[in-house]
């Protein structure tokens, strides 16, 4: 029985991705910082797993000294490892770059037989988000170890937000919302990072089955909420100065900004992959709102 540490284990994805392991026979190791967070669903309807992994270390990947140990007898290894929410006074080279670096050095150590991260599509349009996490899939590249990268366009628990601002009588767009993505559901990009063990493929990029304009996302979370479409579309040339007025005062939050702008201004379409529709997450997530 092959051995897998899943970093990143209390996110929306690492509990789908323990999921999966699981239930394809593999014997899991999940890293946490908070272990409590494995026993209950998630925010986003991702799944308790505690009783899905067969041990859990406790650690932070920022600190080199709590995870001795952490591959030891360990095969194979998966990642998503970064800032999305998070509110610790941390950067992004904090995490995305140097926790990730962390964890494959004890990899390499350890003789992982494979290093399975997740990092963005088309990172060369979203560099600010981006560039910590392809420093580190540089770094992957060189490493010598077999590895896998996947290219994720969005996750639906990134799509709620739209619901929410729609619940609250209002969806604002920035840009006329023209631009399409095709977001992919927890539980179907774990297919694709587990599938990625046996491929030989070290770039994956994937969306979900269907892709709309983001004008389309608001239509239809309006419509699962049975409200009236009202729907604010803020100029580019409004948007762009603002993001760009928020870096002397806090580089995480413009970091973010320009992410957000970067994906409204680009089509993110990328190979489809999965079964979930957005309709279907939209009708469960609307339950708790």
């Amino acid at each position: 029985m092959q051995k897998v540490l899943v970093a990143g284990a209390t996110g929306y994805l690492g509990r789908f991705v323990v999921q999966k392991f699981k239930k394809r026979g593999y014997w899991v190791r999940a890293l946490a910082r908070n272990p409590q967070k494995l026993e209950k669903t998630g925010p986003f309807l991702e799944p308790a797993v505690k009783d899905q992994t067969d041990e859990v270390f406790v650690g932070e990947v920022t600190k080199p000294e709590t995870l001795r140990g952490l591959c030891d007898g360990i095969d194979i290894m998966f990642s998503s490892i970064g800032i999305t929410r998070q509110r610790d006074k941390v950067s992004f080279m904090e995490v995305d770059y140097q926790g990730n670096k962390n964890l494959l050095e004890l990899a390499m150590k350890a003789a992982v037989k494979k290093f399975i991260f997740v990092s963005v599509f088309k990172a060369d349009i979203i560099e600010n988000l981006a560039t910590a996490r392809e420093m580190f899939v540089e770094d992957l590249r060189k490493s010598g170890l077999d590895y896998a990268v996947i290219r994720p366009t969005g996750y639906f628990s990134d799509m709620s937000e739209n619901l929410k601002m729609a619940k609250s009588g209002r969806v604002y767009l920035m840009g006329d919302g023209h631009h399409k993505i095709n977001p992919i559901h927890g539980a179907d990009l774990a297919k694709v990072c587990v599938d990625a063990v046996e491929s030989q493929q070290c770039e994956i990029p994937v969306g979900g089955p269907e892709t709309y304009s983001h004008e389309e996302i608001a239509e239809l979370a309006f419509s699962i909420l049975g409200k009236a479409q009202k729907i604010t579309r803020i100029p580019m040339w409004m948007v762009n100065p603002v993001v760009k007025m928020i870096r002397p005062f806090s580089k995480h939050y413009y970091t973010l900004a320009a992410f957000f702008t970067a994906v409204m201004q680009n089509d993110f379409d990328a190979p489809k992959a999965g079964t979930h529709l957005l309709k279907e997450y939209y009708e469960e997530f609307s339950s708790q709102l």
